[in-house]
């Protein structure tokens, strides 16, 4: 490519999301696998993009704010080849670093609060193009990065209108968000369409879903790296974590894995069984996936599906002595939810895969949207902000206290 005569060097841009610094029951992983991710984007990469959730949290503990300050701080130690130039939209930019961040629906705050991503920018260890663009330069290419970060499904489409985000002429655009995509979770009718994304972008990067996505949106690459931790357990999540490099020259990618933790997922149909047959073969199936050498504890899920004998009993399976006795090997957890009880629609859909990718939280955000929709509900309150005030960590009276301060001042 040619600009005044100009040989252009092709940019590669890395691509992270959902690093979930925090998250309790595998700390220790988030922040090592996050720090593998990153220090070796920053090794292979002229910028880095992080689409959403930094942080598992919205209101991150003062030591978990400190670990992340602590794993960005010496990438400011590195000459990157590129660097920040411009930046345009609400907040401002502290530093050239070209590391560019958008909060996720983990860290989303009420409007006019300041969320974990903002610290960091203010901190300068990144630039949060939440509702901002960012130009980067490397020698005469320039990239524009749009970003908007996680918002209420239901208010995204409105967000669009309002901020009408465009590709800048000329140069390779970036269009970076974390929500949920109708095509990946068909779930909501809340959820955006791909073909409703703002048209022209020369590259499409979502965050949100824990598994890995390549897709097209107006013809152009449609990117999800996937978590880089292992959190919902579900069977998107064995595959290898990992993030994307992309070239803006050559328009190609490729997928760089990293060391995590192991994963695998197993079901079993224990239709007809008595509780006996059904417990020897969940002890073989673990048996089977478990590993045989020394290292860090895999997880298996084990997934029961059916209905046993007629007379035989789920809690006479011995699940937590099948539990112990592989305790030392690996991490096993049996979930028997889809046992004793016929297989909805939506179970049906889980099972095939379909909403395999949708947390439970997003799930039960869900069923609280359309709960409130039957009832008629209209104060003058976002119901997802309602949803996220009720389900705000701390006591349950400041909890009350603050919505019903909500509801007070709108003047209702």
């Amino acid at each position: 490519m040619l600009s005044c005569g100009i040989l252009l060097d092709n940019m590669k841009i890395a691509i992270l999301s959902d690093l979930h610094l925090g998250y309790e029951r595998f700390r220790e992983d988030a922040l090592s696998q996050a720090s593998e991710a990153l220090y070796a984007a920053a090794e292979s990469a002229d910028a880095i993009l992080i689409a959403g959730d930094i942080f598992d949290y919205r209101h991150p503990k003062p030591e978990i704010m400190a670990e992340a300050i602590s794993l960005f701080r010496p990438l400011l130690a590195k000459t990157f080849s590129a660097r920040v130039s411009e930046f345009s939209g609400r907040g401002k930019a502290y530093t050239e670093i070209p590391i560019i961040a958008i909060p996720g629906t983990h860290e989303r705050r009420t409007d006019g609060e300041i969320d974990p991503i903002d610290v960091l920018n203010l901190a300068g260890v990144l630039v949060n193009a939440n509702q901002a663009s960012v130009t980067i330069e490397k020698g005469e290419e320039k990239i524009l990065v749009y970003g908007i970060g996680g918002t209420a499904e239901e208010r995204f489409r409105e967000t669009l209108s309002r901020l009408t985000p465009r590709p800048r002429t000329g140069v390779f655009s970036i269009f970076l968000f974390h929500q949920s995509v109708f095509e990946f979770l068909p779930f909501s009718k809340d959820f955006i369409k791909l073909e409703e994304l703002p048209e022209n972008f020369d590259l499409y990067v979502d965050g949100h879903i824990h598994s890995r996505i390549e897709a097209k949106c107006h013809g152009r690459d449609f990117l999800i790296p996937g978590s880089t931790v292992l959190t919902q357990l579900k069977e998107g999540e064995q595959e290898p974590k990992g993030f994307f490099i992309y070239d803006t020259l050559g328009r190609n990618y490729e997928f760089r894995r990293i060391n995590s933790r192991k994963f695998s997922m197993v079901r079993i149909d224990v239709s007809g069984m008595t509780s006996s047959e059904a417990s020897a073969t969940i002890r073989r199936e673990i048996t089977k996936t478990a590993p045989r050498e020394k290292g860090e504890k895999p997880v298996i899920r084990v997934v029961l599906e059916g209905r046993l004998k007629e007379g035989s009993k789920s809690i006479d399976l011995g699940i937590s002595e099948l539990v112990e006795e592989n305790s030392s090997s690996a991490i096993i957890e049996v979930s028997k939810a889809s046992m004793d009880s016929p297989v909805s629609k939506n179970a049906e859909d889980l099972r095939k895969g379909t909403l395999e990718n949708l947390s439970i939280g997003d799930y039960g955000l869900s069923i609280f949207l359309e709960k409130l929709s039957k009832s008629g509900y209209n104060l003058d309150i976002n119901p997802s902000e309602l949803f996220m005030i009720l389900s705000a960590e701390g006591p349950k009276d400041a909890i009350v206290k603050s919505v019903t301060e909500r509801i007070l001042s709108k003047g209702l």
